[in-house]
C-alpha cells in the first residue's frame, strides 16, 4: 500500500520559493491500477519522483507498505526503492550498445543477483513481454513499441511490488500505445500495483481509478472499475 498524507514539496532558491505539491493526500491500495492526470506543471512528475523515492518531500507522511519513508536513511531508502519499486519512463532509457538481455540484466547486477538467477529472470521477463526472439538484438534494431516492452521487462525482472510509469506511451503511436497498455493491465492482473502518469484520457479511463492533479493538489477523483479483491486497506 502507498499512502501519502498532507505531503508538501517546496523548491527554494535565493529568490524564489516554488510549491510543487501542497496538502497532497493519496492512497493506492495493493493490487490497484491508478492513473494520474493533470496539466503540465501541475506536480505529476514531482509526485512520481517522491513515490519512487527518487527525491525527498518537504513535510507530511509517506508510508509504503506501512513503513514511514521519511524516517529512513539514504541507504534504507535505496534498499526500499531497489527491492519494491520498478520504473518505466517515456524515453525507454535503454543503453544503446547493450543487447536487450544485457539492458534487462543491468539493474539485477547492481542488486547482487547471482548469474544463474539473472539469466532466469531475463528469460522470464522477455517471455512475458513477447520478445524472447529479440534476446541478442540492440535497441536500435527494435521498434519504439518493442523498446518500451524491453523497458517493461527490465522493470519487471526486479519483481517489484509497485510499478511507477511516467508517460510510458508518450513516444508511441496509437496501436503501440494500446499494446503497451494491454501489457500493463496483464501485469496488474497478476498482482503488481501500478501508478501511471498519462496525458491520454482514453488510457486514463482504462485504469481502475484516475486521480487528477492541479496546482500540486488532488483536484478530482474518479473510479472506473472496482479494485481487485486482493486489495488491502
Amino acid at each position: 500500500m502507498l499512502k501519502m498524507t498532507n505531503i508538501a514539496k517546496v523548491y527554494r532558491t535565493d529568490m524564489v520559493e516554488t510549491h510543487a505539491l501542497r496538502s497532497f493526500d493519496l492512497e493506492v491500495k495493493t493490487g490497484e491500477f491508478v492513473t494520474i492526470t493533470g496539466p503540465s506543471g501541475s506536480g505529476k512528475t514531482t509526485f512520481l519522483n517522491i513515490a519512487g523515492l527518487l527525491e525527498p518531500f518537504s513535510s507530511g507522511s509517506y508510508q509504503l507498505n506501512g513503513v514511514e519513508m521519511g524516517a529512513l536513511s539514504d541507504n534504507q531508502l535505496a534498499k526500499a526503492r531497489n527491492e519494491s519499486i520498478g520504473f518505466i519512463f517515456q524515453g525507454f532509457n535503454l543503453i544503446p550498445d547493450l543487447t536487450v538481455a544485457e539492458n534487462i540484466e543491468v539493474p539485477l547486477r547492481y542488486r547482487g543477483v547471482s548469474r544463474a538467477e539473472r539469466k532466469s529472470r531475463v528469460e522470464e521477463a522477455l517471455e512475458m513481454v513477447g520478445l524472447s526472439a529479440r534476446y541478442s538484438h540492440l535497441p536500435a534494431q527494435l521498434s519504439g513499441g518493442q523498446q518500451q516492452r524491453v523497458a517493461i521487462a527490465r522493470a519487471m525482472a526486479g519483481k517489484p511490488a509497485f510499478l511507477l510509469a511516467d508517460e510510458p506511451t508518450g513516444n508511441l503511436d496509437t496501436l503501440m500505445a494500446r499494446q503497451v497498455m494491454d501489457m500493463l493491465e496483464s501485469i496488474n492482473a497478476a498482482g503488481t500495483t501500478i501508478v501511471m502518469v498519462t496525458h491520454d484520457p482514453d488510457l486514463a479511463r482504462r485504469a481502475q481509478r484516475n486521480i487528477q492533479i492541479v496546482d500540486g493538489q488532488v483536484s478530482d477523483y474518479r473510479r472506473f472499475t472496482e479494485a481487485p479483491a486482493t486489495a488491502e486497506a
